[in-house]
């Protein structure tokens, strides 16, 4: 799990070879215009889902992981509290949605952090996730990058 500023991840693209395609897309495409909804960058290998949630609180948030595709969860308005827990950590009997990637669960969360507009939380699939907490709405652009 990373947590930095959007214009910091230009330091990341060596990391993995999706993160070049995708710091130049963040860094061209005005997100706050974009509609709600998926946009292709580069097919199932790079998109992005806009999405405006209304948050809820810590006690509510449920756990996500993935293991086809790495999470940026960039913060466009309002003020997003995520969670953090290594998958390691979980139970291993959590069912798994393979044709949509993903698995929720409730678990205990290991971390907590807060994630202003602007900012961004990078998760890898070993790294369950509790997005979408806080108070009031949300603007958020979600990257899904293969890994």
């Amino acid at each position: 799990m990373i947590l930095d500023c959007v214009e910091n991840f230009f330091c990341y693209q060596a990391m993995h070879p999706g993160f070049r395609t995708a710091a130049e897309y963040l860094f061209r495409t005005d997100l706050q215009q974009l509609p709600t909804g998926r946009h292709e960058i580069d097919g199932d290998r790079l998109y992005v889902n806009v999405m405006e949630v209304d948050a809820h609180s810590c006690a509510d948030a449920q756990l996500e992981y993935h293991r086809k595709y790495i999470d940026l969860q960039l913060v466009l308005t309002g003020d997003e509290t995520m969670g953090w827990t290594a998958l390691k950590d979980l139970p291993s009997e959590t069912p798994f949605d393979q044709e949509k990637d993903y698995a929720l669960l409730k678990g205990p969360v290991t971390a907590w952090f807060p994630v202003k507009p602007g900012c961004f939380a990078l998760f890898f699939p070993q790294d369950a996730h509790a997005p979408c907490c806080g108070q009031g709405k949300i603007r958020k652009a979600v990257l899904k990058i293969l890994f």
